[in-house]
């Protein structure tokens, strides 16, 4: 039993996909081929933004953006802990420091009272607080209006990390057209994932989209000789654009299909185990199912007895950013991260993707029950 079956979908869209990158193959255009603009217009169409400029990774992605707004030395930028940690890397990258600040006991996403607790702490490290990075943790949305509402009393930029989540929508918007601009990731795994690396960015602000494209090919101006700000090499390549935009043309059967599959665990599995909550007003695109294990259970030996049954499992996220090496002396909000804490010892990822059909739920379903009696 595959946790993510990437094959399924390969088998689904084997002669498109083919097709599609044979297209390249002939054209020969492997960077900045036709492709790629064509995603573009694509993607702004899908999400509702204004520009969308595509980019090597969900972290170039993300750091693609605090370069454009010139964060870096005596800068802070407030970062949930309970996240993958190229959300407070790219801070780092730029010579800023993250602050790292709790998350909902429900959501998991951003506690915004953390939140406003991390930016008087970094005043009073003598850092200036620039940007905020909520991130739309395993497929749902953040709470958008009080996070904007909080960075715009502050006079923070919104940069959101959507890399779990595009596709997904808050109060009817699309992920993509909130705060500053949105990054999100084309990581094989994710819900809208290539065949290799890849990201966007997506911004309804003309000047940064311009600034952007600039950064991601070396900082070039008029010319790739004219180069007028530090950049990166972070283009997405042709081939990668063109797998993207046929999975794309499906993407929104298998939202509905991941829906289908989550809303059939919480309903077998909502007795035993706090199952994942869908905050008013927000839809998920459920890139992960994570449950959390009832108090005392051994989260280790519920593991191993799944895996004897068949059923792999994952743990997102183990130790949280502020509790792993690299990141351990950055500040934390005044009165510290304990759900996030909390979180990395109890959670555990099932299965979970458009392809799950209910034989193989069910024997999910019946694993969870048995380890748990266990």
């Amino acid at each position: 039993m595959p946790f993510i079956d990437i094959t399924a979908q390969r088998q689904r869209l084997g002669k498109s996909i083919d097709e599609a990158v044979a297209r390249v193959l002939d054209h020969c255009q492997f960077i900045n081929g036709p492709e790629v603009m064509a995603l573009e217009g694509a993607l702004a169409k899908y999400s509702g933004a204004k520009h969308v400029v595509t980019c090597a990774s969900g972290t170039d992605a993300l750091l693609m953006v605090l370069m454009a707004k010139n964060v870096g030395p005596s800068d802070a930028v407030l970062c949930p802990s309970f996240t993958f940690c190229a959300t407070a890397e790219v801070v780092t990258l730029t010579g800023a420091t993250p602050v790292f600040v709790d998350v909902d006991e429900v959501t998991f996403n951003i506690d915004v009272n953390s939140f406003k607790r991390g930016i008087a702490t970094a005043r009073g490290r003598g850092l200036k607080p620039v940007g905020v990075i909520p991130v739309d943790l395993f497929g749902q949305s953040a709470d958008h209006d009080a996070v904007a509402a909080v960075a715009k009393a502050e006079g923070l930029f919104v940069l959101d990390d959507a890399a779990q989540a595009f596709g997904a929508s808050y109060k009817s918007r699309k992920l993509g057209t909130f705060g500053l601009a949105t990054a999100t990731s084309f990581f094989p795994a994710k819900p809208l994932g290539c065949f290799g690396d890849g990201g966007a960015i997506f911004t309804d602000d003309d000047e940064l989209a311009h600034t952007l494209r600039s950064i991601r090919v070396h900082g070039q101006g008029s010319d790739k000789y004219d180069n007028v700000r530090l950049g990166l090499t972070a283009r997405l390549d042709t081939i990668q654009a063109a797998i993207l935009i046929e999975k794309l043309k499906i993407f929104d059967d298998e939202i509905a299909a991941r829906n289908r599959v989550a809303e059939r665990y919480s309903r077998a599995l909502g007795n035993l185990v706090a199952v994942p909550r869908l905050a008013p007003g927000c839809t998920s695109v459920w890139a992960q199912y994570t449950i959390r294990l009832p108090e005392g259970t051994d989260r280790d030996a519920f593991a191993t007895t799944l895996k004897a049954l068949g059923v792999p499992t994952m743990i997102y996220y183990p130790k949280s950013v502020h509790q792993q090496t690299a990141y351990s002396h950055y500040p934390v909000a005044d009165g510290g991260l304990p759900v996030s804490e909390r979180l990395s010892k109890d959670v555990i990822a099932l299965p979970m993707h458009p392809y799950l059909d209910e034989a193989t739920q069910d024997c999910v379903i019946a694993a969870v029950r048995s380890a748990l009696s266990s």
